[in-house]
């Protein structure tokens, strides 16, 4: 693993014995490999709970011309905040909706609070979110290597993701600050953390 990735595993391990708990969000462009340094993060520490952001966007009927004109309105943060992030505090299983943008059907997934809970995804250090977290992180890399990913990745959707959801997620980059409020920043993680 880069030396990034070893930092921030120390970062958590220090946050764990300190704590005995810790809550990472995990935010930054599509592409940047998000998903997979949590997956790596959770592999790291075995036995903690992983949220992915793209489990709240919105439903069709959620998304009305105010919302999306927020930036960083195309997510349900409330649903994050209310059905995962508030649960958590209570240290009791609990049971939140995931939905899937494909299908437009929301399921329930039961879930319990971990010694290591990690929220990885687009939005999810969204200034109404960010009190929830130990540890803000953001990751990034080069523009090219995160449209190659995309292109590679979902070839189908590559052309949406220039003209709307890259915009979007730019939108709201700059609006809060993200990357400023991140408490660790990485960059350019190789492929093999992709």
């Amino acid at each position: 693993m880069p030396a990034g990735f070893e930092e921030l595993a120390a970062v958590v391990a220090a946050r764990l014995e300190t704590d005995g708990r810790a809550v990472v969000g995990i935010d930054g462009p599509c592409g940047a490999g998000k998903s997979r340094l949590a997956g790596r993060l959770a592999e790291r520490f075995p036995g903690s709970a992983l949220f992915h952001a793209d489990d709240f966007f919105l439903q069709a009927r959620q998304r009305t011309k105010e919302r999306l004109s927020e930036p960083g309105g195309n997510m349900d943060r409330e649903r994050l905040a209310g059905e995962v992030l508030e649960q958590l505090k209570s240290g009791r299983p609990f049971t939140y909706r995931r939905y899937d943008c494909k299908s437009g059907v929301l399921t329930r997934v039961d879930a319990a609070p971990t010694r290591l809970v990690i929220v990885e995804g687009a939005y999810c250090l969204h200034p109404d979110l960010r009190r929830y977290y130990s540890l803000k992180v953001f990751l990034d890399a080069p523009r090219g290597v995160r449209l190659e990913r995309i292109a590679r990745r979902n070839p189908e959707q590559a052309a949406r993701f220039l003209s709307e959801w890259i915009p979007l997620e730019d939108r709201y980059f700059q609006a809060f600050n993200v990357r400023s409020a991140a408490d660790i920043v990485l960059n350019g993680l190789p492929e093999s953390v992709d």
